[in-house]
C-alpha cells in the first residue's frame, strides 16, 4: 500500500482529505525558514485521543473492506457500536446493537468490494470531525475523544448517521443526556472559567493564536515570503513595525492568520515563540464618537494591561488608515502612533497615501510590505486548500472544475476586490445556493405535509368528540406518515454537487451575462468568432479578422494585463459596419446588446470636458489631473461603467473631440488596470474618414488613412502602441455586400410576420429597389433601416388595421413602374377549413396606391 505524501494519523493507510482537514502540512512538519510551496495550519488531529484515534482506525478498516470511495458518517457509526465507551453510550440511550447494525447496513450505500482504502472524507465526515472539535471546545476538554465523535454525529440533522439514531431510538437529546450523564466530560459550567490579565484585551480583540490552536483558522497556503518579512520586519531594532499593503481581498489578514498558526506550531523564529497575536476590533473599542470619554479610558486600560501583561503580545490593526488617516481623530491615534508598541498593520495602498499624507512621522515608524495578488493558477490552489472547510460546512461536493470556474471567473469578471478573496466569496456563495436548493421541499414533501396536516385535524376531532379508537388509528396513521415526510424533506441527493454551472449562475446574477454563456468552454468560442461576428457584420474581413486576433491575444494570456481586453480604434467613412461590428462583439462575448455602452464624444469639445468625461482627483488649483487614478470612479465614463464593468465601451466620434479629451483618454488606456471601469471592458473609439479608392495597393492607402488620423487625432492616441491593440480600417461596401444589409433588414419583419401566421414574399427586385433608396456615399447603409421601415413596414401596418390582411394570409411584394406592389394571397380553403366569408383563395389585389 503506497504511503500518503501527506502523513497521515492512520499509519499506513493513504488518508490524504483527512490530513488536509485536520492540518498536516506537506513534507512533514513546519520549519524556519518557510518552505516553498507551503500550507499553513494547525493539525488537531493531535488534540485526538488514543481511544478516538482506535475508533478512526475501525472505520477506516470497515469502509476499506466495503470498498466505499470515501470514509462516511455511517463507517464511523459502525465503527462506534464496536468500540468502547461509545458501544456502551449507545446502549445506554436506548439503541439496540443488532437493529442499529441492520439500518446502518440498509442506509449504506454500496461499494465495489475491491479492498481500496478510501482516498477522501465525505462532506459530512468532515462536518463530523469539525463538529467533534467544537463540541469537545464547549465542553472544555483538552482533547477529542470518541464521546465527542459521538455528540457530533448525532448533533447533524442533515447526516445519515443522526438519521439512522433517531429511526433507533437514540436521538441527539438522548445521546448528549447519556454521554453527560456518564461522568466522562464534565458537566458545562461546571468547570471555573480561566483567569485572564488582559480583560480588556479579551473583550475587544479576537486572540488569532488561540483560535489557531482550536483550529478554528482556515489553512494559509503558500505566502512565504511576505511571512518572511513580516518575522523579519518584527525582529529589526528600528522601524520593527510591519505595514502590509494591499488591495482588498488580496490575503493581508490570511498571513496575518498564518502566522498565528506557525506560532502555535512553533515553526518561528526564537524571539516570536510563545507570541500571543490579537487582532484589535477597533470599532468596538472605540465605540462612536459620542462615546469619546469612555473609549479613552478603555484605550488606557489596554496599554496597561499590554505593558504589564508580561508576555510577548502583539496587536494586529485591519485597518490602519481607518485610525491614522486624515478623518481620524480618536483617542487610539496617539497610542498606534508611538514606536514602543509592539503592533503589526495592514491597509490598502490608497489608505498608506492616506496615512502618509495625514501624519508623516507616525507613518515612517511603519515598513511596509506589498501584499501582491496572487495569479489565477495560484488562486485555485488556494481554493482546493478550503475546499474541505467549505464542503464539511455546507455539506456539498465540490467539483475540481467548479475550483477552477471559481478562478477564473472571479478574475475575469468580479470587480472591486482582488484574488484570491473574491473567488472564495464566489465558491461560498454557490455552495449555499446548492445547498439550499437540496433542502428545498419538493412537490411529494408538500403533498404529505398537507396531509400530515389534514390527519392532526381528525385526531384533534376524534379526541373532542370522546371518539378514541378513531383517535388512536389516526395517531397511527400520523406515526407511518412522520418519516416518509422526513425522507422527503431530505430529498434524493444525501450530498449535492457544485458544479461549474452553479458557479457560473453567481457570476451571471453579478454581471448580466448569461450563465449559459460563462459556463461553456470558451475556448470553442473564441477560435470561431469570426463565424459569429460575420453573422452580424457583412464583409469587412480586414477589420474583423483584425478585432478576433486582438481578443484571442488577450484572452489567450499573451496581452498586456495592465491594460483593457482590447482596444480598438475603427476608422473608415459612415455606415459600413462600424458600430453593427461594436455590437456583434457585445452579444458574442458578453451575452447581449445591453453589455453594449455608447458615449458620444462630440459633446465633448472644450477642454474643461476631460475632467467631465473621466473625472478628476483633488489636491491641484484646478481639482487636479483629469482621469487620476486615486479618483477613477467619477465622471461620465467611470459611473457609466460602474453598472456595466463587463461591456464593450465605444467612444464614438474622437475626431469630434478637443484635443485635451482624446490626450486623457490615450492615458487612461495606457494605465487601465488600476482603474475598475476600463480594466475587464473592450474599448473602442470610432472616427470618420475618406473612403479609399478601391484597386489601389493596400498598404499604401493604409499610411495615407493613417496619416489623416495622426494629424486629426494626434500622435499621443494613433502612434502609442501601449494605447490602443490596432487601428481597424473600414472600406466602403460593394453592391453585393449593400443587397446582403438590405435582405439581413428584412428578416426582422419577416419573423414579426409569422408570429401573426402571415407569410412575406419579397422579390429579388424589391431587395435592389430598397438598396437602391437605403444606401447613399454621404452616409453608407446607415438609412438602410429606416427605408425599409417607411417603404414597406408602415404600409404593411396600414393593411393590416384595415383588415385586408389577416392569419393566414401570405404578403407578396414586387415591383411594378418602378415602385413596391403589395398584393395578398389568401389561403387556400379545404374540407376541414372553408375560406372566410367573402374571401377566396385567389390573390386579391388591394387599393390603388398600395
Amino acid at each position: 500500500m503506497a504511503t500518503s505524501p501527506y502523513g497521515s494519523i492512520f499509519d499506513e493507510e493513504p488518508f490524504r482529505d483527512f490530513d488536509l482537514l485536520t492540518g498536516g502540512s506537506p513534507g512533514g512538519q513546519d520549519t524556519w525558514p518557510p518552505g516553498r510551496p507551503g500550507v499553513h495550519r494547525v493539525d488537531i488531529a493531535r488534540l485526538f485521543s488514543e481511544a478516538a484515534r482506535g475508533l478512526l482506525h475501525r472505520a477506516a478498516r470497515f469502509a476499506t473492506e466495503r470498498g466505499a470511495p470515501d470514509l462516511d458518517v455511517l463507517d464511523l457509526l459502525v465503527a462506534a457500536i464496536e468500540e468502547e465507551p461509545t458501544r456502551t453510550l449507545l446502549r445506554e440511550a436506548g439503541a439496540d446493537r443488532e437493529e442499529l447494525a441492520e439500518r446502518i447496513a440498509a442506509a449504506l450505500p454500496p461499494g465495489d468490494g475491491d479492498g481500496t482504502p478510501p482516498a477522501t472524507l465525505s462532506p459530512t465526515a468532515k462536518r463530523a470531525f469539525l463538529d467533534a472539535q467544537r463540541i469537545a471546545r464547549a465542553l472544555r476538554s483538552s482533547y477529542i475523544g470518541p464521546e465527542h465523535l459521538l455528540l457530533a454525529l448525532a448533533a447533524n440533522p442533515a447526516s445519515s448517521a443522526a438519521r439512522v439514531l433517531e429511526a433507533a431510538g437514540a436521538g441527539a437529546d438522548r445521546i448528549r443526556e447519556t454521554v453527560l450523564g456518564s461522568g466522562l466530560i464534565p458537566e458545562p459550567g461546571s468547570a471555573p472559567p480561566p483567569r485572564t490579565t488582559t480583560p480588556t484585551l479579551d473583550a475587544y480583540g479576537h486572540d488569532l493564536t488561540e483560535r489557531a490552536r482550536q483550529g478554528d483558522l482556515d489553512p494559509v497556503i503558500g505566502r512565504e515570503d511576505e511571512i518572511e518579512q513580516v518575522i523579519e520586519v518584527l525582529s529589526r531594532r528600528h522601524r520593527d513595525r510591519p505595514l502590509l499593503v494591499g488591495e482588498p481581498g488580496v490575503g493581508r489578514r490570511a498571513i496575518v492568520a498564518a502566522i498565528a498558526q506557525r506560532v502555535v506550531n512553533g515553526a518561528v523564529p526564537e524571539p516570536l515563540r510563545g507570541a500571543r497575536i490579537v487582532a484589535l476590533d477597533v470599532p468596538a473599542l472605540l465605540g462612536g464618537p459620542e462615546r469619546r470619554g469612555e473609549a479613552a479610558e478603555r484605550v488606557a486600560r489596554l496599554l496597561e494591561e499590554i505593558r504589564t501583561c508580561g508576555e510577548r503580545l502583539l496587536l494586529f490593526v485591519a485597518d490602519l488608515h481607518a485610525v491614522l488617516g486624515p478623518q481620524a481623530d480618536t483617542p487610539l491615534w496617539p497610542v498606534l502612533a508611538r514606536s514602543d508598541l509592539p503592533l503589526i498593520a495592514a491597509t490598502t495602498p490608497d489608505g498608506h497615501r492616506a496615512v502618509l499624507a495625514a501624519d508623516p512621522a507616525a507613518a515612517d515608524r511603519f515598513q511596509p510590505v506589498p501584499v501582491r495578488e496572487p495569479g489565477v493558477v495560484e488562486t485555485v490552489g488556494i481554493l482546493s486548500c478550503l475546499r474541505d472547510r467549505y464542503e464539511a460546512h455546507h455539506q456539498v461536493r465540490i467539483t475540481e472544475d467548479a475550483l477552477d470556474a471559481a478562478a477564473e471567473l472571479a478574475d475575469r469578471f468580479l470587480s472591486g476586490r482582488s484574488l484570491p478573496g473574491k473567488a472564495v466569496e464566489l465558491l461560498d456563495q454557490a455552495c449555499a445556493r446548492v445547498r439550499l436548493r437540496a433542502l428545498t421541499p419538493g412537490p411529494e414533501a408538500l403533498r404529505l405535509e398537507e396531509r400530515l396536516d389534514e390527519l392532526r385535524r381528525e385526531r384533534d376531532q376524534a379526541v373532542a368528540g370522546e371518539d378514541y379508537e378513531r383517535a388512536q388509528e389516526l395517531r397511527h396513521h400520523i406515526d407511518l406518515l412522520w418519516p416518509r415526510l422526513q425522507e422527503a424533506r431530505r430529498g434524493t441527493v444525501p450530498e449535492p454537487r457544485v458544479t461549474v454551472r452553479d458557479v457560473a449562475e453567481i457570476v451571471a446574477r453579478h454581471t448580466g451575462i448569461p450563465a449559459a454563456r460563462l459556463a461553456e468552454g470558451e475556448r470553442s468560442r473564441l477560435l470561431g468568432l469570426e463565424r459569429c461576428l460575420h453573422e452580424r457584420v457583412v464583409g469587412q474581413q480586414e477589420a474583423v479578422r483584425a478585432v478576433a486576433d486582438a481578443v484571442r491575444r488577450a484572452r489567450a494570456g499573451l496581452g498586456d494585463p495592465h491594460r483593457p481586453i482590447g482596444a480598438f480604434l475603427f476608422a473608415g467613412p459612415p455606415g459600413v459596419g462600424r458600430g453593427e461590428l461594436a455590437r456583434a462583439l457585445a452579444t458574442a462575448l458578453f451575452g447581449g446588446e445591453e453589455h453594449l455602452v455608447r458615449i458620444d464624444l462630440s459633446a465633448y469639445r472644450e477642454a474643461a470636458d476631460a475632467a467631465r468625461l473621466l473625472g478628476t482627483a483633488p489636491g491641484g488649483p484646478d481639482g487636479g489631473r483629469a482621469g487620476d487614478v486615486a479618483d477613477a470612479a467619477t465622471g461620465t465614463l467611470g459611473e457609466a461603467m460602474r453598472h456595466r464593468p463587463h461591456a464593450v465601451l465605444l467612444l464614438d466620434r474622437a475626431d469630434e473631440a478637443h484635443p485635451e479629451v482624446r490626450a486623457a483618454l490615450a492615458d487612461a488606456l495606457r494605465r487601465a488596470r488600476p482603474r475598475a471601469d476600463l480594466a475587464r471592458a473592450i474599448v473602442i473609439l470610432t472616427a470618420t474618414t475618406a473612403a479609399h479608392p478601391a484597386g489601389g495597393d493596400p498598404a499604401e492607402a493604409r499610411r495615407a488613412v493613417v496619416a489623416e488620423l495622426r494629424r486629426r487625432l494626434g500622435p499621443d492616441l494613433v502612434d502609442r502602441a501601449d494605447a490602443l491593440d490596432e487601428i481597424v480600417l473600414f472600406r466602403p461596401l460593394d453592391r453585393a455586400e449593400v443587397l446582403r444589409i438590405t435582405e439581413m433588414a428584412l428578416e426582422p419583419l419577416c419573423r414579426r410576420l409569422r408570429a401573426h401566421n402571415i407569410t412575406l414574399e419579397i422579390a429579388d427586385p424589391v431587395v435592389a429597389w430598397l438598396a437602391d433608396r437605403g444606401h447613399t456615399p454621404e452616409h453608407g447603409a446607415r438609412p438602410l433601416r429606416r427605408t425599409v421601415r417607411r417603404e414597406l413596414e408602415d404600409r404593411i401596418a396600414g393593411l393590416l388595421l384595415a383588415g385586408q390582411i389577416g392569419p393566414g394570409d401570405t404578403v407578396v411584394v414586387g415591383t411594378e413602374d418602378g415602385e413596391l406592389d403589395i398584393q395578398v394571397r389568401l389561403p387556400q380553403p379545404s374540407a376541414d377549413r372553408p375560406a372566410p366569408p367573402g374571401r377566396a383563395g385567389e390573390q386579391e389585389p388591394l387599393t390603388a396606391g398600395t
